[in-house]
């Protein structure tokens, strides 16, 4: 049984900083897709930061490039979202999510993936 488990959201204000964790059991995320997600009120769930099942670099959402960091441990199963500069528009509940089967032109769609963290709210002020 794959569970993910994210920490490390909370309030900040605009300009801020916070950094996401999510941590894997339950098996390797050895070549597996992997990314963050998130959900604002009322609007649908959204790719943030992806990276494909053969590692390399992560794919970043415009709305974000520049200010979040995507990484992850592969010995610690665990993977990062470093974001800085946090604006109020970045306000959501940010989820992780691994699967070893989403090819490369999928890794963006929230669909794609069938393993979930719980979420961690992220709320930033104006």
């Amino acid at each position: 049984q794959v569970q993910l488990v994210e920490s490390g959201g909370g309030s900040v204000q605009t300009g801020g900083s916070l950094t996401l964790e999510c941590a894997v059991s339950g098996r390797s995320f050895r070549q597996h897709a992997m990314g963050w997600f998130r959900q604002a009120p009322g609007r649908e769930r959204e790719f943030v930061a992806v990276i494909g099942r053969s590692g390399g670099r992560p794919y970043y959402a415009e709305s974000v490039k520049g200010r979040f960091t995507f990484s992850r441990d592969i010995a610690k199963n665990t993977m990062y979202l470093q974001m800085s500069s946090l604006k109020p528009e970045d306000t959501a509940v940010y989820y992780c999510a691994v699967d070893p089967n989403v090819i490369t032109s999928q890794i963006s769609f929230p669909g794609s993936y069938d393993h979930w963290g719980q979420g961690t709210q992220v709320t930033v002020s104006s």
